[in-house]
C-alpha cells in the first residue's frame, strides 16, 4: 500500500490554542497533505496548556473539505466509551465522513490521578478492550446493552478504529481492529524507531491478521525530498504523521514545513 502523509498537531502549550490548530489544518489542506490528527490529554492536570480534541476536530471540519480527521490517541480508558461513540459520530457526519478514531491506553498517569481514578495498567488495558467493544459496536450500528447509537456516521460499517502502542498486547489489539499508530519521534524531534523496528512490529501484526490494515507513524522529516521517508514506506508504514509540536521549533518553521508539503513522487504530492 502506498504511503500517504498527514500531520499530526501536539496540542500542547502554544499550539493548545484551537484557532491556531484551524489555521494549520487549512494550511495543510493547501499544501496537499492527507490528514490532521491532533493529541488527546488533560495536560492542564499537571501544569500544561491542553485542547479538547474533539471540539478542535470539529472546527477543523468546518475550514475544510478533503481532511482526513483524527485523534492520536485516544485514552479510552479515562472515557464514558458511549459518550465517546456519540461525538465521534457526530463529528463524522459533520465533516462527511472523514474521521479516524486513535485510541491506546493513556501515557500520564497523572491525567488519571489527579482525578481519583486508578493509573493501574491491568485496569487500564481491561477498560481499554471493553471501552472498544462499545465504541466499535455503537458505531457499526450494533445494539449495545439494547441501545442503538443515533444518528449512525456517514462511514460504513463504521469509522476506522486504530490502536496505539508498542507492547506486544497494543500490537495484538491493533491486530483486531483496523491498524496501528505507533510514535516514531521522541521530545527533541529525533526520529526514536528505527525502520527495522517498525517492520518487525508490523509483521508480529500481520501474524495476528490476514486482512490489510493500516499503520500510521508520527515522525519528523527534513522536509518533502527526505529519503528517510521511502526507508519508512519500504517498513510497510500506510500513513506518515509529520509531528507538529512546540519543541521542535517555532511556529514560523512549523508552518514552513506544513506550508512545504508531504512527498512527491513525478511531481505529484503524495
Amino acid at each position: 500500500m502506498r504511503m500517504r502523509h498527514g500531520i499530526c498537531v501536539c496540542t500542547l502549550g502554544d499550539l493548545a490554542e484551537p484557532c491556531l490548530v484551524v489555521d494549520i489544518g487549512r494550511a495543510a489542506e493547501k499544501a496537499g497533505w492527507e490528514s490532521l490528527f491532533v493529541w488527546d490529554h488533560l495536560a492542564f492536570a499537571w501544569g500544561v496548556p491542553s485542547a479538547d480534541p474533539c471540539v478542535t476536530l470539529a472546527a477543523v471540519a468546518q475550514a475544510t473539505s478533503a481532511l482526513r480527521l483524527g485523534t492520536a490517541v485516544t485514552p479510552l480508558p479515562r472515557r464514558r466509551p458511549a459518550v465517546v461513540a456519540s461525538a465521534v459520530a457526530t463529528l463524522d457526519r459533520l465533516s462527511r465522513g472523514r474521521v479516524v478514531l486513535g485510541v491506546g491506553l493513556g501515557g500520564v498517569d497523572a491525567e488519571f490521578t489527579a482525578f481519583g481514578e486508578s493509573a493501574e495498567l491491568k485496569s487500564r488495558a481491561r477498560l481499554l478492550d471493553a471501552g472498544l467493544e462499545i465504541v466499535g459496536g455503537l458505531l457499526g450500528g450494533a445494539s449495545v446493552g439494547g441501545v442503538t447509537l443515533a444518528p449512525l456516521p456517514v462511514q460504513r460499517p463504521r469509522p476506522p478504529i486504530l490502536v496505539g502502542g508498542a507492547s506486544r498486547a497494543a500490537l495484538r489489539r491493533a491486530a483486531r481492529w483496523d491498524g496501528w499508530i505507533a510514535a516514531g519521534d521522541e521530545e527533541s524531534g529525533r526520529m526514536a524507531v528505527r525502520p527495522e523496528s517498525v517492520a518487525a512490529d508490523i509483521a508480529y501484526i500481520r501474524g495476528h491478521r490476514e486482512s490489510a490494515f493500516e499503520v500510521a507513524l508520527t515522525g519528523t522529516s527534513r522536509g518533502p525530498d527526505d529519503p528517510m521517508l521511502a526507508e519508512y514506506e519500504q517498513a510497510g508504514v500506510t500513513l506518515w504523521l509529520e509531528h507538529i509540536h512546540g519543541r521542535r521549533g517555532p511556529l514560523e518553521d512549523l508552518m514552513r514545513r506544513i506550508d512545504d508539503g508531504p512527498a512527491k513522487v513525478g511531481g505529484q504530492a503524495k
